[in-house]
């Protein structure tokens, strides 16, 4: 991390886990956890999850964010939630293009880009995550595949509107697999998302971005990845449905 020139951001991505009534609890435990943290502390909840969050982390130093946000602003989306809907019920941070949505649900590089000027425009701060399979980093394609990924989604995206987005580096081979990207290959690939930023940006522009890893960070192996100059906080998938293990996280992006 390099915290005079970006901050850090802790986020917990609770994916399709945790009732509003198990939110609040999980929410409540955390708090006096994470009350003195140095760095930014969001947790991106399922959507019926979000009043409750709102509600109960009021007061706190703790931002409620979504897990997806459609590119439309209305319309015959059955099942979609529009940018201005989040806004209006107080959530300030949005995931974008995790590799479960690319995985599952037919994401791609384009409707990640549009989800990501919808947030933006509606003054919601996006979380745009990017990522290699396996295959893709034994073919040696890691570098070209992150910096396509990063300039795609950033596409039209201004110098002034970057100042709101967080992009979370996710190497796929990496999610909810228990294996991590070593502190080392973490620091690589968010450079790499980061040269693509300064290709597109300039160099100054880029050193103002934050860069989370995102991929079985945890309690143990948190304090090492934050270590690293291009790793300004992490994406949390596990982690973040348990709040003693959040917060170790939270005091290593602290520190």
């Amino acid at each position: 991390m390099n915290k005079a020139l970006r901050k850090a951001v802790i986020a917990g991505n609770w994916k399709m886990n945790k009732t509003p009534a198990e939110a609040k609890v999980l929410i409540e435990e955390m708090k006096p956890l994470v009350a003195d943290a140095d760095c930014e502390v969001v947790l991106c909840v399922p959507f019926v999850d979000i009043p409750a969050a709102i509600e109960v982390a009021k007061g706190s130093n703790i931002k409620i964010g979504a897990e997806n946000v459609h590119f439309k602003a209305s319309g015959a989306y059955t099942g979609e939630i529009a940018a201005d809907m989040l806004k209006e019920l107080g959530v300030e941070y949005v995931v974008i293009g995790h590799s479960e949505r690319r995985q599952y649900f037919g994401e791609t590089d384009q409707t990640v880009n549009l989800r990501t000027l919808a947030a933006l425009g509606a003054g919601l701060k996006p979380i745009v995550c990017v990522g290699e399979t396996l295959e893709q980093r034994e073919l040696g394609y890691t570098e070209t595949l992150l910096k396509f990924q990063t300039k795609m989604a950033l596409t039209n995206v201004t110098a002034e509107q970057l100042k709101d987005v967080v992009v979370a580096y996710e190497p796929v081979w990496a999610i909810g697999t228990g294996v991590t990207a070593t502190a080392e290959q973490a620091d690589e690939g968010n450079g790499y998302c980061r040269a693509a930023i300064a290709e597109v940006y300039g160099t100054d522009v880029a050193e103002t971005v934050t860069i989370q890893y995102g991929g079985s960070m945890n309690a143990k192996n948190a304090d090492e990845l934050v270590s690293k100059v291009n790793v300004d906080g992490g994406l949390i998938g596990g982690a973040s449905l348990k709040a003693e293990d959040f917060s170790i996280i939270v005091k290593a992006a602290s520190k």
